[in-house]
Order: structure tokens, then C-alpha cells, then sequence
């Protein structure tokens, strides 16, 4: 086992690469079962650094979303034979690289779901009443009495909620619109009448669902066929009420044009967790805005589901390790028994 200095001691355990500090569940997972060296500090590391770091005796990356993992650094560690990244997304690594070169992908759905379908209800709420801009209200001293037209917001109960991805967080996010009494919309690539059935969700092309929801919340991985699925035309089809919450990925959405629509009231708000540069950037026009609420990329913060997370990436190798298929595979065509 390694620590954090990145310093190593003779092993015959497989290499294992930690590319940022993580939760400790996760290193206690991989101790016994990987000699692994952690990247230090709290920031991601640079281009460089990464470069500099992998090299040849690495057989596993464990990665996180912030860490490109191309066919440049791949082909720094000609063993390589898994990368794992501690995230539900995996739009970080060159998945088509991985597979030409028989490297195993994984990642780490299922534990997050609940926890992300929580942060994004709490950002549809704070958005359609009016949090960010009630906060400044009474921080900058304007509330002098109650008002019977301030800081009016829009109903939740009752209300038709459009939810565009219906896998594991989208379904969530269904349960927990029927314990508001909503109509439940949802649009995919694959309609999904299974879960749409458990969860009382009616499939609807996308400008339809756009036209009837009250809200939209997106959940879909970004892929060539996401990237950009939200612009101008598509705010414009939306209700002058609605609110548009997205916990997915950023570049899913024209930033610029969601920052015009909300600034000329073409929607009524938006709940953002993430966005097309992260961190973003402080002169975004997004921030000068009253009627969004903003947040670091943190639906997955909870203690108990990044410990989780971390975990499941370190099984994940570990199972790869040992010469098994891993359950959250990925790129099911690099594998075979023929990589060990």
C-alpha cells in the first residue's frame, strides 16, 4: 500500500493508480488487494501531472469525472487493464479507446440514485419558490412587512413534472412527484414502459412533454445524441412558469441560451448542479441572475453516499483483479478471460 507522497514498497499485488484523494472506505476497500499510490491534494491534478504520474507497472486507474483518461494516457501504461471512475458518468474517458485496447471500464450506478433524486427535488423546490432571490431579500435588508406580491412562486402539488431520462434517478425523481400528487411526463431516447408503468410515468415526444410540464428535470448521460438537446428552441416550447432543473451534465444544455431565457422570462427558474465549464466561470451571466439556483456540482454530497461510491469503484477493480467480470461494466466488449 502506498501513501498519499505517491511513495511505493515492493508489492506483488497489482498497481493501482488513485488519481485524487478519496473517501477513506474506499482506500480501506483496495488495502490488501492493490498497491495503490494516491495523487495528493485537494484539486484535481493538471494534464502534466497525470501524464507524469501513470507509467508502465500501473494495471488499474481509479479515476474521478474531473480526470480525462484518453488513449495518450492509456498508452502510458501499456498494462493497463481496468479504469474505474468513482462516478455514474464516465463522458471522462475515451470509452472506444478503452475497448480497442482491451481496457475494462466501470462505474458506479445504483448508489447515488436516491441521493442525486434528493438534490434535484430540493433545487425544483428552492427554484419554483423563489429561494435565492428571498434569501437576498432579507439579507440586504428589504423586507419590511409581509407582502401579499413578493416573492411569488409556483405551485408543486398538483402540477405536471416532465422528466427527460427515465433510468434509475429519473424513475426516482417519478416516486417522488407522485407523493406531490403530479402528472408524471417523461421522454427517452428508449422509452422505457416498465419502469414508466411502476412508477404511473406516460411516455411523450420531447416538444410535447416541453409544452404540458409545469417542470422538467433532466437525467440523461451525456452523449453525442444529449450534447446540446436543450437550446433556444427548445425554452421557447416550455411555459413562461416552468422550471427547468438539470443534476445530469452541463454541456446537455445551451448554457447561454438558459441564461437568456431566464433573463428575458421565457421560463420562470432553473435548479443547476452542473454546466458546460466547471468550475464555472464567476463572470457567467448565469450569476447575476435572481430566478436560478446555483450549485457546485455536489447531488452525490452526502457522507454516506460518496463513502459508497469510493467503495464500489475500489470493488470494482478489485473484482477485475481477481480474474472476474465486474457488475457495473461499462464496455462489456473488451472483456474476456484472455486479459489476465
Amino acid at each position: 500500500m502506498s501513501t498519499d507522497d505517491g511513495i511505493t514498497g515492493a508489492s506483488e499485488l497489482p498497481r493501482v493508480l488513485v488519481t485524487r484523494q478519496i473517501p477513506k472506505p474506499g482506500l480501506t476497500a483496495l488495502h490488501g488487494g492493490a498497491e495503490y499510490t494516491v495523487l495528493a491534494g485537494r484539486w484535481p491534478p493538471s494534464r502534466e501531472q497525470l501524464l507524469y504520474a501513470v507509467e508502465p507497472g500501473f494495471w488499474g486507474i481509479l479515476s474521478t469525472l474531473t480526470e480525462p483518461i484518453d488513449a495518450e494516457v492509456m498508452d502510458a501504461c501499456p498494462g493497463l487493464r481496468v479504469v474505474s471512475n468513482m462516478a455514474v458518468g464516465y463522458d471522462n474517458i475515451d470509452v472506444e479507446a478503452a475497448t480497442k485496447r482491451r481496457i475494462l471500464v466501470t462505474n458506479t450506478p445504483g448508489v447515488l440514485t436516491e441521493t442525486t433524486a434528493d438534490f434535484a427535488w430540493t433545487l425544483l423546490m428552492a427554484a419554483a419558490r423563489c429561494l435565492p432571490a428571498a434569501s437576498r431579500y432579507l439579507r440586504e435588508g428589504q423586507w419590511r412587512t409581509w407582502e401579499p406580491e413578493a416573492l411569488l412562486g409556483q405551485d408543486i402539488a398538483g402540477a405536471t413534472i416532465g422528466i427527460i431520462g427515465m433510468g434509475r434517478i429519473g424513475a426516482a425523481m417519478a416516486q417522488r412527484a407522485r407523493g406531490f400528487g403530479m402528472k408524471v411526463l417523461y421522454y427517452d431516447p428508449v422509452p422505457r414502459l416498465e419502469v414508466a408503468r411502476e412508477v404511473g410515468a406516460y411516455y411523450r415526444d420531447l416538444p410535447d412533454l416541453l409544452r404540458d410540464a409545469d417542470f422538467v428535470s433532466v437525467h440523461v448521460p451525456l452523449t453525442p445524441q444529449t450534447r446540446g438537446l436543450f437550446g433556444a428552441e427548445q425554452f421557447a416550447l416550455m411555459k413562461p412558469t416552468a422550471v427547468f432543473v438539470n443534476t445530469s451534465r452541463g454541456p446537455v444544455v445551451d448554457q447561454r441560451a438558459l441564461s437568456d431565457a431566464l433573463r428575458d422570462k421565457v421560463i420562470f427558474a432553473a435548479g443547476l448542479d452542473v454546466f458546460e465549464t466547471e468550475p464555472l466561470p464567476l463572470d457567467d451571466p448565469l450569476l447575476t441572475l435572481d430566478n436560478v439556483v446555483l450549485t457546485p456540482h455536489i447531488a452525490s454530497a452526502s457522507v454516506a453516499t460518496r463513502n459508497r461510491m469510493a467503495t464500489l469503484a475500489a470493488d470494482n477493480l478489485l473484482t477485475v483483479a481477481r480474474g472476474q467480470r465486474p457488475q457495473h461494466l461499462v464496455n462489456p466488449a473488451a472483456w474476456g478471460k484472455d486479459l489476465f
